[in-house]
């Protein structure tokens, strides 16, 4: 992968380099932040990794305004505990993943071999379909029979883990664990909430997403 990374911590930045260059990526670093991460946008990125939560001065999201930019590659962002509230908001608005420091290097690596199995390897990845619905992966956009349907990120990334695992039954933990690492702790509501929320978008007449009870969710065409 091709990975710019943005990180003002020099002794952080050339060990993450090393880690990620050992693991055989490509990795390209630049230090101020804001100024140079946009400046960095003008090749196309493979994944993102940003120290923190980055803000502009007008309290807009960096990731929310990177994604107005129509930059769609994947964004990890490396953060403290007293950031997790914002960034819980940062992957509702654009982030894809997040990770706590301190941490060690293979967790790292994982989450980027993670994050690299969701981008489209190929035309017939690019479009996932089931039933009547079609998830444009390069355009992030969904569409059922003819209607277009506007989702959150976040509920984005559980209709591509669902339609991913169609006819299959997905457990609450592994939603919680691929999709929340647990950050949230092991209250499933959060998981319940979310499926609520895009059922009302996609689903209306109940034959997509299935309850599996005791279990979690299974997401086929028909009763």
């Amino acid at each position: 992968m091709k990975i710019l990374l943005v990180e003002d911590d020099a002794v952080l930045a050339q060990r993450l380099q090393r880690g990620l260059e050992q693991a055989g990526h490509r990795l390209h670093w630049v230090a101020d932040g804001r100024r140079q991460l946009f400046r960095s946008l003008d090749q196309p990125w493979d994944l993102l990794i940003l120290d923190g939560v980055p803000r502009r001065q007008d309290e807009r999201s960096v990731v929310h305004t990177l994604r107005q930019q129509g930059v769609n590659a994947p964004v990890l962002l490396l953060t403290t505990l007293r950031e997790i509230e914002q960034c819980a908001q940062e992957l509702d608005g654009g982030a894809d993943d997040f990770l706590v420091q301190p941490f060690d290097l293979p967790e790292l690596t994982t989450r980027v071999a993670a994050l690299a199995r969701r981008l489209p390897r190929g035309a017939q990845e690019a479009v996932l379909r089931v039933a009547d619905l079609e998830l444009d992966l390069r355009n992030r956009t969904l569409r059922r029979g003819e209607r277009t349907i506007a989702l959150k990120p976040l509920e984005f990334r559980l209709l591509e883990y669902l339609m991913r695992r169609a006819d299959h039954v997905v457990t609450r933990q592994m939603l919680l664990h691929d999709l929340w690492h647990e950050r949230f702790g092991p209250d499933a509501n959060v998981v319940e909430s979310q499926v609520s929320r895009l059922r009302a978008k996609i689903d209306r007449d109940g034959r997509l997403i299935h309850t599996v009870r005791g279990t979690g969710y299974c997401l086929r065409a028909g009763a």
